[in-house]
């Protein structure tokens, strides 16, 4: 198959030469707990990698449990994590969300995609990710460099992310899953971009649509 192809090829220059690497994808991968992920992936939202970093680690210096995060004062996370996108509704956020998890589900992160978009804020593709990078469960987060390069290789022909991830989850090999987001955002942000991508230097140009 080509998806094959395709994911050997990028495993090829992501994980095992890495050519290219993604400051925020390197970050999340060595983060396994669920609530860490949940809370790193909603400061992430409209916030670029470098600033999204710094401020995640300001936070878990105040808390690094839903316990702990939701006895914070708003106002000491909202500087925590300043300046990311929106940070003194995302600090709210945060806490509200973490009084949840404490007084719903006995301090655990819900390991399903329907309770996990119950949370404010909380779409599929931050509900996907933390499934794939917090519970090791195959899921397909679909953000906007998925979205792109799957469209631009010809292996979907979707308007949305969210029509994406329906497709993908029909037509993908599910023991690709849990990585595709991870090299598919590497190879966005580094190859693939939204404007002048470098088909050049692409190893997968040959099964891309777009190249052609």
């Amino acid at each position: 198959m080509v998806i094959r192809n395709i994911i050997s090829n990028l495993k090829n220059d992501y994980i095992e030469k890495k050519v290219f690497h993604s400051e925020f994808v390197d970050f999340m991968e060595n983060i396994k707990n669920p609530f860490i992920v949940l809370v790193c992936c909603i400061l992430s939202l409209r916030t670029n990698d470098k600033i999204t970093i710094k401020a995640a680690k300001r936070m878990l210096e105040l808390a690094d449990d839903p316990y702990k995060m939701m006895g914070v004062n708003i106002e000491t996370l909202a500087r925590a994590i300043y300046p990311v996108g929106f940070y003194q509704n995302k600090a709210a956020q945060i806490i509200e969300l973490s009084k949840q998890i404490v007084e719903k589900y006995e301090g655990k992160v819900p390991s399903s995609i329907e309770e996990l978009v119950k949370f404010k804020g909380v779409g599929r593709k931050t509900a996907n990710l933390v499934l794939a990078k917090g519970f090791n469960i195959p899921a397909i987060c679909v953000d906007v460099h998925v979205h792109r390069i799957t469209n631009r290789l010809g292996y979907v022909n979707t308007k949305t992310p969210d029509e994406t991830e329906q497709v993908l989850r029909k037509i993908l090999p599910k023991e690709y899953w849990i990585d595709f987001n991870t090299l598919l955002v590497t190879h966005g942000q580094n190859i693939c971009k939204p404007i002048k991508p470098k088909c050049d230097i692409c190893s997968v140009k040959k099964y891309c649509k777009f190249n052609r």
